[in-house]
């Protein structure tokens, strides 16, 4: 399984913050390990350097093998909370998927 994890230029995206939030992935979705082959994470702040609530957005897109590629997101106060946020959707997802393939 790829993670790629992207931030728009108002984002501080160094080598630590993409090797936290790629293990975070990693982690919370390694059950799903054998299905997905890559998981493209974007995190954007949706206004830019001014201030606001609920303003960090987080798009998780996961491309399962066999399957058409699915998209969550999630926009809270925090990138961790976006990140977080969009992973719990992500899972629900994606367990309504493995299920329906288990059924057939």
């Amino acid at each position: 399984m790829i993670i790629q994890f992207n931030t728009d230029k108002t984002i501080s995206g160094d080598e630590r913050h993409q090797d936290f939030f790629t293990d975070l992935i990693a982690n919370e979705l390694d059950r799903y390990r054998s299905h997905i082959s890559r998981i493209e994470a974007h995190v954007s702040d949706q206004n830019g350097k001014k201030e606001g609530f609920n303003d960090i957005h987080c798009m998780l897109e996961a491309r399962i093998e066999g399957k058409q590629p699915i998209a969550v997101s999630a926009q809270e106060d925090t990138i961790e909370l976006a990140v977080s946020g969009a992973i719990d959707k992500l899972k629900a997802a994606l367990e309504t998927i493995m299920g329906r393939m288990q059924d057939h």
